[in-house]
C-alpha cells in the first residue's frame, strides 16, 4: 500500500510540473540554447562515443522538468538510456529520434544549464555526426513543433587513427610544383591534342558576327557564342568579313569527325571550329570559354587574348555524369540550372536526377496530385497521414524549404529545356521498390481521402502496400514501412501513370528521353513475407518460390510497361543480380535473364574491404552496360578527408579531389591506396577478383560523379560538396586515358602521375577556380585548408591549388581577406598563429592553427 501511495505522489508531482493544456505555456522555447560536445570518444575502451547536448535556458520562464519532448535526426545509433541518467532516446522511424526526460531531468532555471550525456554506437569523425533539425513538442500540443533555432557543436580535436592534420596536408602538398599560368594547357578538360603556338594571340573583343562564314547547320551555336562574347562585353561588328578585313570566328561542318568531337584552329586572324554534329560544335565553344583567361569575367574592360593553337579533341567515354539527389533534400530550381551550366562548361552530358526517395517526392505529376501535396513536404507528424515526417535536419515546420519542395510542371519543362539547349539528357529517377515510403504514404493519403468519399475501387487503384502485411523489417537506412509491395497488381497501376506522365512532360519539353531510371538497391531483408498479396501470387505463379523471385518479376513487368513506350530500363546494381548461395552463404551473380534486355545498371559497390570490389567488372563482363559510379572515387557526399571540421559522410572512403583525379576506370584496383578508415590497403584484397575483359571494358559506358543529399541543407553546402571535384570527374570522363594510368613500371608510373597531377591542380587554382568564382554569378566551391609546418623557428605554409591566396593571422583571430598575405615563411615566437587560404573574391576556407592551444583536428 505504502508502495502505491508513493507512486501516485510522484505521479501527481510530475503532472503538477508538466503543462496539462496550450494555456498553461508560458515557456518560450525560442529561448533554448543547446550545444553538442564530444566527451569520450572510446569511452569505457570500447570503440564507442559519449556526447553530450549541453542545454542552456536563456529566458526567464523555467523549463518544467517534464511535459516535452526533443526530436533530432541523425543516421548514427544510440543507446536508449542517457548516461547523465535524465533522459531516454528513442527511434522512431528512420533517422528520427526523440529525447524524453525522465525522473532525473530537473527544472531549469532562467539562467541554468544541464547536460543529457548518451552513447552512441560508433566513434565520433566529424562535426556531420552531431545531432540535427532538434526541436521540441510538448505534450500537450503533439500536433506542433518548435525548433531549437540557437544552436552549436563545440570545437573537438580527436586523435582517431587516419587523422589528416595541416601538417599531413603541407607534406601532400609540398610534392606540388608550381608551374608559370603561361605553361599551361589552356583547353579543359584535357584535350586528345593541343599544340599552342607560343607568344600569338586572338584578340576576341570585336571579331564579326561568327555566323558570317559558318554553315546553317550551326546557327544555334553561332547565336550561342556571340551571345557569350556580348556578355564578356566584347562589341560584335555587325559587319560582313572580308577577306583582310575583321577577325572572324567561323564552325564549319567536317565529316571525318566523331560524334561528339570537334577540330579548332586559331590564329592571330580567325578561328575555324570544324564539327560533324551540333554537339561537336557545341563543345568546341565549350573549349573556346576555358580559353579566355579568367580575369575577363572579372574586368570586361580587358583586352581578351586567346593564345593560338591547333586543337583535336573527342571524348573518352560517351557517358559523362552527375547523379544529383533533390529526395534527401531539396535544391531549388535556379540550383539545377546552375548545375546545368557548369556541367555544360566541362562537357558532362547527362543529369541523373533522383527525384524520389523515402523522405521525399520531388516531381509533380497531374495524375496523382498526392505525390507532391503529401511527399513533398516534411514537418512534424508521427503518423505521416498529411505530410512525411522531419528528416536529416529539416526539423518541425513544413515550410521549411529543405525538407519541402518540388518541381511543378512549368519547373520541370524549364530544366529539362535548359538541359537540352546545352546538350544534356535529364534521367529521371523513380526510385523502387525500395527507398519508397515517400509514394507510400501519398498513396495511402489517396486512399484515406477516395475511402471517406465512399470510392473504394477507385481509392485501392493505385495502393503501394497491402493494408494487412505484417512483414517487419528495417532498410538500412532505418525505416521499417518504406518498401512497395510488388506482389500488388496496384503497384503496376501506379507505374503505368507515373511513366506515361512522364513521358508525356518530356515529349511537351522536346526533350530525349531513352530511359527512366527505376532504383532497385536496398531492399531490406523479411520484406513482404507476411504479405497476403505476395501468398496469393506465391500460390498462383510456381515460378515465385520465396520473396527473393518477387524482385525478378517486378522488374520483368516494369520493363514490359517501359518497353511499350519504346524506353529502356536503368537502374542500381541490384537490379542486375540474381541471389543464391556459395558454400551456404548468400552471395549475388549477375542475373543471366536481363542481360538481352539491353539493361544500364549504376555500379556504387566497390567498397574496398566489403567484399564487393569487383561488381562492376563482373556485370560489365556478364554482357550488362555499366556506369561507373564508384564509392571509392567517386561520390560527392563523401567527406574530403578525415578531420572534425570536414563535413560528409564516410562510410564508404574519404573523397579528395585527388580520388576523382586519380580514378584508372578499366583497373581501378590498380592505384586503391587506402581503406574507408585511411588503413593502407593490402594487395591481397584484390585475389581472386575479376579483371575487366576486353569484352567488358566495351560494357563501361561512362562515369558518374554522386551527390546523395542527406547532409546538404543548402545551395552552398551542394557547391562546396560538388566542386571542385566535379572537374575531377569531367577531366576522367573526358580526357584521354593518361599514360599514368597504363604505364606497367611503377616507378615510372608514380613520376608521371605527380607531373599530370600537378598539371592538373595548377589549370585548377590558377584558371578554372577564378574562373568558378564568376562564372554563371559564381560558385561556392570548396577553398581547401593550407598545409603548415614548423621548420626552425618558422611557420611554413601551401595550399592545394597552387594560385590561391593564403593569408595569416598572429592575434588568435581567424584571418579574412584583409589579414596579410602569406609570402614567406612567418616567424614563431609563441602564441596561435592562424593561416586559411581565399578565392579570388575573398571567399575564405577552413583554418589550419599552429601553436599553442590549437584546435586543429
Amino acid at each position: 500500500m505504502r508502495k502505491i501511495f508513493t507512486a501516485m505522489l510522484i505521479a501527481a508531482f510530475f503532472m503538477s510540473t508538466a503543462f496539462k493544456t496550450t494555456d498553461d505555456i508560458k515557456f518560450k522555447v525560442a529561448d533554448l540554447h543547446i550545444s553538442w560536445q564530444v566527451v569520450d570518444n572510446n569511452y569505457q575502451n570500447k570503440n564507442i562515443a559519449l556526447t553530450a547536448l549541453v542545454i542552456t535556458n536563456n529566458g526567464h520562464e523555467v523549463l518544467p522538468a517534464g511535459g516535452w519532448k526533443f526530436y533530432f535526426n541523425s543516421g548514427r545509433g544510440f543507446a536508449e538510456k542517457a548516461v547523465s541518467g535524465n533522459a531516454k532516446i528513442n527511434q522512431v522511424n528512420g533517422d528520427l529520434y526523440s529525447i524524453t526526460p525522465t525522473d532525473g531531468f530537473k527544472e531549469l532555471k532562467p539562467g541554468a544549464s544541464t547536460r543529457i550525456e548518451y552513447i552512441n554506437d560508433d566513434p565520433v569523425v566529424n562535426a556531420t555526426d552531431a545531432p540535427e533539425g532538434i526541436y521540441l513538442v510538448w505534450d500537450a500540443q503533439p500536433e506542433k513543433g518548435y525548433s531549437i533555432t540557437s544552436f552549436n557543436i563545440e570545437p573537438y580535436k580527436p586523435t582517431y587513427q587516419g587523422l589528416i592534420t595541416p601538417e599531413i596536408v603541407f607534406d601532400r602538398n609540398k610534392t606540388i610544383t608550381d608551374i608559370p599560368a603561361e605553361q599551361l594547357t589552356k583547353v579543359f578538360p584535357t584535350p586528345v591534342s593541343y599544340q599552342e603556338t607560343a607568344g600569338q594571340y586572338f584578340t576576341l573583343n570585336n571579331p564579326a558576327p561568327v555566323a558570317g562564314f559558318s554553315d546553317k547547320k550551326f546557327d544555334k551555336e553561332s547565336r550561342q557564342l556571340n551571345d557569350y562574347i556580348t556578355s564578356l562585353g566584347g562589341e560584335k561588328s555587325k559587319e560582313t568579313p572580308k577577306s583582310g578585313g575583321l577577325k572572324t570566328i567561323v564552325i564549319k561542318y567536317k565529316e571525318a569527325i566523331s560524334a561528339e568531337g570537334y577540330e579548332m584552329s586559331i590564329t592571330p586572324a580567325s578561328i575555324h571550329i570544324f564539327a560533324s554534329t551540333n554537339t561537336g560544335a557545341f563543345y568546341a565553344i565549350q573549349s573556346l570559354k576555358t580559353m579566355v583567361p579568367p580575369g575577363a569575367l572579372v574586368d570586361p574592360k580587358q583586352t581578351i587574348e586567346i593564345p593560338c593553337a591547333e586543337i583535336k579533341d573527342e571524348p573518352r567515354f560517351g557517358y559523362r555524369a552527375v547523379m544529383l539527389d533533390v529526395a534527401r533534400n531539396f535544391q531549388p530550381k535556379k540550383q539545377v540550372l546552375k548545375l546545368l551550366e557548369a556541367m555544360s562548361l566541362y562537357k558532362l552530358n547527362t543529369l541523373h536526377l533522383h527525384l524520389t526517395d523515402d523522405e521525399g517526392w520531388r516531381l509533380e505529376l497531374p495524375s496523382l496530385p498526392e505525390l507532391t501535396s503529401v511527399g513533398a513536404k516534411r514537418g512534424h507528424t508521427l503518423d505521416s497521414k498529411h505530410f512525411l515526417p522531419a528528416s536529416h535536419g529539416s526539423g518541425p515546420d513544413v515550410e521549411n524549404t529543405v525538407g519541402s519542395g518540388f518541381y511543378n510542371r512549368a519547373d520541370y519543362l524549364e530544366i529539362l529545356r535548359y538541359a537540352t539547349d546545352r546538350h544534356i539528357t535529364v534521367i529521371p529517377e523513380i526510385e523502387t521498390p525500395g527507398h519508397a515510403r515517400a509514394p507510400i504514404k501519398a498513396m495511402d493519403a489517396r486512399y484515406d481521402r477516395l475511402m471517406a468519399e465512399g470510392k473504394k475501387e477507385e481509392a485501392t487503384k493505385y495502393l503501394l502496400r497491402d493494408l494487412n502485411d505484417k512483414s517487419e523489417y528495417r532498410s538500412v537506412q532505418y525505416w521499417n514501412d518504406n518498401v512497395i509491395d510488388v506482389s500488388l497488381p496496384s503497384t503496376y497501376n501506379f507505374v503505368e501513370t507515373v511513366v506515361t506522365d512522364i513521358v508525356g512532360l518530356y515529349k511537351e519539353a522536346g526533350a530525349p528521353l531513352t530511359t527512366i531510371h527505376f532504383g532497385g538497391d536496398e531492399v531490406p531483408a523479411h520484406v513482404w513475407e507476411k504479405s497476403p498479396a505476395y501468398l496469393a501470387l506465391k500460390a498462383s505463379h510456381p515460378e515465385i518460390q520465396s520473396t527473393n523471385d518477387l524482385w525478378y518479376y517486378f522488374y520483368g513487368r516494369v520493363n514490359q510497361i517501359l518497353k511499350t513506350k519504346g524506353l529502356l530500363l536503368s537502374g542500381w546494381e541490384e537490379m542486375a543480380l540474381r541471389k543464391t548461395t556459395l558454400d551456404g552463404k548468400p552471395t549475388y551473380v549477375p542475373n543471366p535473364d536481363f542481360t538481352r534486355e539491353h539493361l544500364q545498371v549504376d555500379v556504387w559497390n566497390n567498397v574496398l574491404g566489403g567484399g564487393q570490389e569487383d561488381l562492376a567488372y563482373r556485370l560489365a563482363n556478364a554482357g550488362y552496360k555499366a556506369v561507373l559510379t564508384c564509392v571509392t572515387n567517386l561520390y560527392f557526399d563523401m567527406a574530403n578527408y578525415k578531420s572534425f571540421d570536414e563535413p560528409g559522410y564516410y562510410w564508404g572512403a574519404f573523397l579528395g579531389i585527388d580520388k576523382f583525379y586519380s580514378f584508372i576506370p578499366f583497373d581501378y584496383f590498380k592505384n586503391a591506396d587506402v581503406d574507408r578508415n585511411g588503413n593502407p590497403i593490402n594487395p591481397s584484397l584484390f585475389i581472386g577478383k575479376q579483371r575487366l575483359t576486353d569484352y567488358g571494358k566495351s560494357n563501361i559506358v561512362g562515369l558518374q560523379g554522386a551527390l546523395w543529399a542527406e547532409t546538404v541543407k543548402s545551395t552552398d553546402r551542394m557547391d562546396y560538396m560538388i566542386f571542385p571535384r566535379l572537374l575531377g570527374l569531367a577531366e576522367r570522363a573526358w580526357a584521354p586515358d593518361p599514360q599514368w594510368a597504363t604505364e606497367t613500371d611503377p616507378v615510372k608510373a608514380k613520376q608521371e602521375y605527380q607531373q599530370a597531377w600537378s598539371g592538373f591542380l595548377n589549370v585548377l587554382g590558377k584558371r578554372e577556380l577564378p574562373r568558378l568564382s564568376y562564372y554563371d554569378g559564381g560558385f561556392n566551391y570548396r577553398v581547401p585548408k593550407p598545409g603548415i609546418s614548423l621548420q626552425d623557428g618558422k611557420y611554413l605554409s601551401n595550399v592545394e591549388f597552387p594560385g590561391l591566396a593564403i593569408r595569416y593571422t598572429t592575434n588568435g583571430k581567424d584571418p579574412d581577406e584583409k589579414s596579410k598575405l602569406y609570402t614567406s615563411p612567418v616567424s614563431f615566437n609563441g602564441g596561435v598563429i592562424k593561416f586559411r587560404a581565399f578565392d579570388t573574391k575573398g571567399r575564405g576556407g577552413n583554418v589550419a592553427e599552429g601553436g599553442s592551444n590549437s584546435l586543429n583536428p
